[in-house]
């Protein structure tokens, strides 16, 4: 008697969440994803939409099924509950900080990863530099994981801050090494051609600073044969290619929120979206 084994159902990944629960309640239930479907995040899962709170216990309840890589809104909310920054207008992390488990929620966050590899796809918030592989990006990414995870994490992430260094040295250490891959990890859009960030311009592929193209079009980039999958850059909506996935469609904006299941084929790939025309936040 022969046994077959069932293949592990494909990723579903999903963009920025910005704390709009309902319609990612709405999009869970249009997936409708089997029970032991891994379900992907590209970061930002808090922050802007109308119930950060709620959205961020949704994703914990889902377990280890969960893989959520951290974003910038994310290291926001640890760096105001830190003392590091203060709560900005349109900022829905109130509530989160004046929650009975505050610090069980945080201490969650803090450990999420910042990049995710699995079947040969690498999963980050906004971008990786063209000069790292994928092997570089996991070694930085793990550095960084561990110096947020450390009794000293708070130092850590005040030393984040910042665009400098721009382009990337194998000679970096410390705080620099640590701030290069974040802002990479989880704020790049524009790069030029060497590599050197510019953190200008955060509208769509024609508003690139001079010099500058899209992090993912730079000629030689060496993760272009890895199938990246990314969220942050709302105003560059749903982006499909065969090795690159970006998924952040601007729910918080209005537009959509958008999930794609994550085939090894690309062709094989589909997107599911929700319109989010209800999630624009009070203040806007």
């Amino acid at each position: 008697m022969t046994s077959h084994l069932t293949p592990s159902p494909s990723p579903i990944a999903f963009g920025d969440l910005q704390g709009c629960r309902s319609q990612f309640r709405q999009l869970l239930e249009k997936v409708s994803p089997s029970p032991d479907t891994p379900l992907w995040f590209a970061g930002d899962i808090i922050n802007r939409g109308p119930e950060s709170l709620a959205t961020l216990r949704d994703v914990i309840e889902l377990g280890d099924r969960a893989v959520t890589v951290l974003g910038n809104h994310d290291l926001h909310l640890l760096s105001v509950s830190a003392g590091i920054r203060n709560i900005k207008k349109g900022d829905t992390i109130a509530e989160i900080l004046a929650a009975p488990d505050a610090a069980d929620l945080l201490h969650w966050i803090r450990h999420r990863p910042i990049a995710h590899f699995e079947n040969g796809m690498l999963l980050v918030h906004a971008g990786v530099l063209p000069q790292w592989d994928v092997d570089l990006t996991l070694e930085l990414a793990e550095e960084l994981q561990k110096a947020l995870r450390a009794p000293g994490w708070k130092e850590t992430l005040a030393g984040l801050y910042g665009n400098k260094p721009s382009r990337w040295s194998s000679d970096l250490k410390g705080i620099d090494r640590l701030r290069i891959t974040c802002a990479a990890l989880t704020r790049l859009r524009f790069c030029t051609a060497d590599g050197a960030m510019d953190f200008t311009s955060s509208g769509p592929l024609d508003a690139a600073p001079a010099g500058c193209l899209p992090w993912f079009d730079v000629p030689g980039r060496k993760t272009a044969n890895t199938t990246v999958v990314f969220g942050h850059w709302a105003a560059l909506g749903l982006t499909m290619r065969d090795n690159l996935i970006g998924l952040d469609t601007g729910c918080v904006w209005g537009n959509q929120l958008s999930a794609v299941r994550l085939t090894s084929e690309a062709g094989a790939r589909t997107v599911v979206q929700v319109e989010c025309s209800g999630c624009r936040a009070e203040f806007e």
